[in-house]
């Protein structure tokens, strides 16, 4: 009873995950958006009666939802870039604009009141003892305003001082004390309107001289470091963040632009080093500028937002140089290796601030795809071409693979395994293209051209071997003809068997593992979860396309020999209805043995079975069965030769006694000697 309760949550959590894989990811999320979305209540439901196979299921199903909402809210805020710059520089401006308003509701308001105090000290002048009083305060009062005025004129003459000077520390001191005196006077009424509102619009004169100062030193390519971060947090101070930002961000790429040039400039060639030197140069001046930006303005999105947008353009502007100046050239010549170095070191620095929240890999994917595909075509290309003119030279004999070379360095090819020149040299190719197109693979997310393209110059390669049979037809699918060297001898014909067998079968599935989907991990997947799963078919797939280049091969190696028994030399049928049929108009009883077209069959099987049992050590069943398949294919020509039972059946001369009797004694001969080579199909 539990066992089927179990039975029946596992198939319900896995309809809910196929009926869940066919939505998309904002149906997916609607149940963890609800406002009555309660997560014990929601694990409770899922886990009740779960095992531990299903609680790994839904966990790596969690995981894979978690993962698709980070990267669909990253490409909404990537989205959106532009409109929080353009929101925030109209914020800033707004902000500006308001604090206009407010220093002139502030002059207003101090002529209003000046002008009711004028209006109630005239309507005492009736009074003489109160002319009196009025005459003594206005004296003091005129006493106290002269002591403002006077201070306030020696401030300015302070103010200029230092502003000349370009103190920078001391101007805003000294205007943040100007603003309290003006505030105070406001206050106190010390001050008459005209000369407050002189005052003020002359504070804010000063301010904006000491800004324009500061985003002038700034702009300066000598200011770095601390004094660059002291003038962007002074500039912020007076309220004018935003343009310190934007002011931040032009040295560091004014700066970078001359590095640049002093780079390019140094390099005689745009190898791996420049590679190196150049992407260390830009993406440590992006974490750099991260840095200061951070400092100075802390975690405002707004400015969050600009720092991105301005490290994207830095970015594609140093991807279209490398790709101009080095993956270009090396991509035209094939030369994936310096093509692979280059784009490792620039992940490797680019993975680095993706801390900082600066993911910029797509940046780098969108123009460094295009180049990598050229190089990977052209590496193909080169090993199609190789393979092709050593096959013409190939002597078709077996031999072990020396050492020495990268290839048989990193992918030793076991003890018992030989192979002919052409496909030592094929194998060390492969080998080499998969090591350098590993890395590709996994950082540019090529969705397997590699492989595929392996799977393509293996194709290549088996055609040259299927060319090399001596009456081999002209392939339909690739009907350009190579020059290839003819196999002679039934060994040289098994050794293009050997060659292709142990190339599909070991060889090119070691060196592909390293990029085979699961091989991507540096640790091997849990049993039951996502990766394997869903990784394991397509690998097998892969694999069933090479064994299908070989059984191309092996068809064509059996209807070479099947030929070769049938036909003459000449072109005539050896094998006929006519062998049996004239049986009948001898008189003598004739002596029973075999024909002589099954017993060279026989003999060419026991050849063949020799060669194949000293080749194809460890792999007798792939042995096996090119015996049957051998066996069985002159076997089918005679089955499938309608001609031969017509002539047999309703022909002028019928098949006599005699005829059949030997066409039973042919068939019973191979059914024996296939029988006791342990090669007798089922077909047969």
């Amino acid at each position: 009873m539990e066992a089927r309760e179990r039975g029946s949550m596992s198939s319900s959590i896995g309809n809910s995950a196929e009926l869940e894989g066919n939505l998309t990811l904002s149906d997916r999320l609607k149940v963890f958006k609800g406002s009555t979305f309660d997560p014990e209540a929601y694990v409770s439901s899922k886990c009740q009666r779960m095992n531990e196979k299903e609680t790994r299921h839904l966990s790596s199903y969690l995981v894979e939802l978690k993962k698709a909402s980070a990267e669909e809210m990253r490409k909404s805020v990537y989205a959106n870039y532009a409109a929080f710059i353009r929101t925030s520089k109209e914020i800033s401006a707004l902000e500006g604009q308001l604090l206009s308003m407010r220093n002139l509701l502030s002059a207003q308001a101090a002529l209003v009141h000046g002008l009711a105090d004028g209006v109630h000290i005239s309507s005492l002048c009736a009074d003489d003892a109160d002319d009196l009083r009025d005459e003594d305060l206005y004296d003091m009062e005129n006493k106290q305003l002269s002591k403002i005025e006077t201070w306030v004129v020696e401030f300015f003459d302070r103010l200029e001082v230092l502003l000349a000077e370009k103190r920078v520390d001391e101007s805003m001191a000294a205007l943040e004390e100007g603003r309290r005196v003006a505030i105070e006077a406001h206050e106190k009424r010390t001050l008459s309107p005209d000369t407050l509102l002189s005052l003020n619009n002359a504070i804010r004169e000063k301010r904006q001289e000491l800004a324009d100062q500061l985003a002038e030193a700034i702009s300066q390519p000598s200011r770095r470091g601390g004094e660059l971060r002291s003038a962007v947090l002074a500039l912020k101070k007076l309220g004018d963040g935003s343009r310190a930002h934007t002011l931040l961000l032009r040295s560091y790429e004014r700066r970078l632009q001359a590095n640049i040039q002093s780079l390019r400039a140094s390099n005689t060639s745009y190898g791996v080093a420049f590679a190196s030197a150049l992407s260390q140069l830009v993406f440590s001046t992006i974490a750099q500028a991260a840095s200061d930006s951070h400092a100075v303005v802390g975690e405002d999105p707004a400015y969050s937002s600009e720092l991105v947008t301005w490290a994207v353009k830095q970015a594609e502007t140093f991807a279209i140089l490398l790709k101009r100046h080095t993956l270009a050239s090396s991509a035209a010549a094939g030369s994936l290796r310096v093509t692979a170095e280059c784009i490792q070191l620039c992940a490797s620095h680019c993975s680095s601030l993706e801390s900082r929240g600066l993911a910029l890999s797509p940046v780098l994917l969108k123009h460094f795809r295009p180049g990598v595909e050229q190089a990977l075509t052209g590496n193909l290309k080169r090993i199609e071409q190789s393979s092709a003119a050593l096959a013409a030279s190939d002597d078709w004999s077996l031999a072990y693979t020396p050492t020495g070379s990268r290839a048989s360095s990193t992918t030793p090819i076991a003890p018992h395994l030989k192979l002919s020149i052409s496909a030592q040299r094929f194998n060390s190719m492969v080998q080499e293209f998969l090591e350098d197109a590993g890395p590709l693979d996994e950082a540019l997310q090529l969705d397997g051209i590699a492989l595929d393209g392996v799977l393509q110059v293996f194709n290549s390669y088996v055609d040259l071997l299927i060319n090399a049979l001596p009456a081999s037809a002209e392939n339909e699918e690739n009907p350009v003809q190579r020059i290839v060297k003819i196999a002679e001898t039934e060994s040289q014909q098994t050794a293009l068997l050997v060659n292709a067998l142990l190339l599909a079968d070991e060889l090119i599935p070691r060196s592909a593992s390293k990029i085979l989907p699961q091989g991507t991990s540096q640790s091997t997947p849990r049993r039951g979860s996502s990766d394997s799963r869903h990784n394991r078919p397509e690998q097998r797939e892969w694999k069933k396309k090479l064994q299908k280049s070989v059984d191309r091969l092996r068809d064509s190696f059996c209807r070479q020999h099947a030929l070769e028994l049938i036909f003459t030399e000449e072109g005539e049928v050896r094998l006929s209805s006519e062998i049996y049929i004239l049986m009948d108009e001898t008189t003598e009883e004739p002596e029973w043995f075999p024909s002589p077209i099954f017993q060279e069959q026989f003999a060419k099987l026991t050849r063949i079975a020799v060669i194949v049992s000293d080749m194809f050590v460890g792999r007798e069943r792939f042995a096996t069965i090119l015996l049957m398949r051998l066996t069985e294919t002159v076997i089918l020509w005679i089955s499938d030769d309608q001609s031969f039972w017509e002539e047999m059946e309703t022909g002028d001369k019928p098949l006599g006694p005699l005829g059949l009797q030997q066409f039973y004694l042919d068939m019973e001969f191979v059914m024996i000697f296939a029988s006791q080579g342990r090669y007798l199909s089922r077909n047969l």
